[in-house]
C-alpha cells in the first residue's frame, strides 16, 4: 500500500498520522521495561535480605522487619537472633548495594552524556582510583586495623576523590578546553593514582596489604547504617539536580558543546555543575564500598540500548540497572561460594560483560538486518 501525499517536514501523509500510534507504542514499551526491571528489583533485593549463610524463612523475615514498627502488644514472636542479623547485617549491606549501584549507574550516565563519549566512568576520569589511593594513605597511617581506622579511611578515600575531581573541574572551567581533553586528563590521573597506590603496597606490612587489597576490591561487606545514609542523601540530593539538567545533557550528547551553546545552555555551568554531582555520589560510595570500577560503564550502556538516549528516560533506567547488577553481584559472590565471600567490585564484572555483549550483539544484529 502506497502513502500518498506529505505530512509536515517532508513525511508521507499516512506515516505523519501514525506518528502519535507510534509514540503510544514506544512510551507503552518503555514503561513496561521500567515495570519489569522495578519488579526484578524488588524481588532481588527481598531475597539479598532473607538469604546468605544463616538462611531465614521469608515469614519470620517479614516479621522481624515489621516488628519494631508494632505496638508492643501487636509484635510477632520473632527470634532475636533474626531481628540482629536483618537489621544489623543484611538489610544495610542491601540498602547500601542499591544506593551505590544507582549512584555509580547515574554518574557514569551523566558523565558520558557531558562528554560524548561512551566510554567514560567515574573510574576513568580518575575519581575511584584516587580514593583508593587516599584509603590507601589512611590504612598506613593508622594505629591498628579495626573499626577504629574506619572513619579515617572514608575520609581520607572522600578528601583524595574531591581532591582529583577538583583538578578536573579547574581544567573544565578554562576556555577552549573539550570533554576529549577532560577524559584524557582522567586517564592520566587514574594511571597516577594507580601508581602511587601500588607504590603504597610495596612499603606496607602484610597486615596492611591485605587491607588495602580487599578494601581496593570493592565490597558492601559489613555495611553499616551510617554508610546507607550518608550515600542515601547524596544521591537523594544529586538525582534531581542530574535529571533538572536531562535536556542539557540529550544537547550535549546530541551535538557537543556547539549544539548545547546553540539550544542555550550555559555549555561550562553545566558540565561542571554535572561533573559536580558525579564527583559527590561517587566520592560518597567509594568512600564506604571501595573501587567498583564496573557499574558506571556498563549500566548507562544497558539503558541506552533498552530503553534510548533520553536522558530524562535513561538516568532513572540507567539507576535502577546499576542497583540491579550490583545486588546481583554481591548475593553471588556470598552464596556461589559459601562461606568464603566474594567482593562484588569482582563478581559485578563476571555478571555486567556477557549481559552488556548480548543486549550489544543483539542490537547490532537488528540494526545490519
Amino acid at each position: 500500500m502506497s502513502l500518498s501525499g506529505q505530512g509536515p517536514d517532508g513525511l508521507p501523509g499516512g506515516l505523519w498520522g501514525r506518528l502519535p500510534n507510534i509514540r503510544r507504542g514506544a512510551a507503552a514499551r518503555r514503561a513496561a521495561t521500567f515495570a519489569i526491571l522495578g519488579l526484578l528489583l524488588v524481588v532481588v533485593a527481598l531475597y539479598s535480605t532473607f538469604h546468605g549463610v544463616a538462611r531465614i524463612p521469608v515469614g519470620t523475615g517479614v516479621a522481624a522487619l515489621l516488628s519494631p514498627l508494632l505496638p508492643a502488644g501487636w509484635r510477632p514472636d520473632v527470634p532475636a537472633a533474626s531481628v540482629a542479623i536483618l537489621t544489623t547485617l543484611r538489610l544495610p549491606r542491601t540498602l547500601l548495594a542499591l544506593i551505590a549501584g544507582a549512584g555509580l549507574a547515574v554518574a557514569g550516565a551523566a558523565m558520558q552524556g557531558i562528554t560524548r563519549n561512551p566510554l567514560v566512568s567515574p573510574y576513568t576520569i580518575g575519581i575511584s582510583p584516587a580514593a583508593s589511593f587516599g584509603a590507601s594513605v589512611a590504612i598506613l597511617m593508622a594505629a591498628d586495623h579495626g573499626m577504629a581506622s574506619y572513619a579515617p579511611v572514608v575520609v581520607a578515600a572522600f578528601l583524595a576523590a574531591l581532591a582529583c575531581a577538583a583538578f578536573v573541574l579547574g581544567l573544565s572551567a578554562l576556555r577552549g578546553v573539550t570533554g576529549t581533553v577532560l577524559v584524557l586528563a582522567g586517564v592520566g590521573l587514574s594511571y597516577l593514582f594507580g601508581a602511587l597506590a601500588a607504590t603504597l603496597q610495596f612499603i606496607a606490612t602484610e597486615q596492611q596489604l591485605a587491607v588495602i587489597v580487599h578494601w581496593a576490591f570493592g565490597s558492601v561487606n559489613g555495611a553499616t547504617w551510617p554508610a546507607v545514609q550518608v550515600t542515601g542523601v547524596v544521591l537523594a540530593i544529586v538525582l534531581p539536580v542530574l535529571a533538572a539538567h536531562a535536556w542539557a545533557l540529550n544537547a550535549f550528547a546530541a551535538g557537543g558543546d556547539e549544539v548545547a551553546s546553540s539550544l542555550g545552555f550555559a555549555v561550562a555551568r553545566t558540565r561542571i555543575v554535572v561533573t559536580v554531582c558525579a564527583v559527590l555520589i561517587t566520592a560518597a560510595i567509594v568512600s564506604y564500598a571501595g573501587v567498583i570500577g564496573f557499574v558506571g560503564l556498563v549500566a548507562p550502556h544497558i539503558g541506552r540500548l533498552m530503553v534510548g538516549g533520553d536522558h530524562r528516560v535513561l538516568l532513572p533506567f540507567s539507576a535502577m540497572a546499576g542497583a540491579l547488577l550490583l545486588l546481583l553481584a554481591d548475593l553471588t559472590g556470598r552464596l556461589l561460594f559459601a562461606p568464603v565471600v566474594v567482593p562484588a567490585g569482582i563478581v559485578v564484572a563476571y555478571l555486567g560483560v556477557p549481559v552488556f555483549l548480548h543486549l550489544l550483539l543483539g542490537r547490532t544484529r537488528g540494526a545490519s538486518s
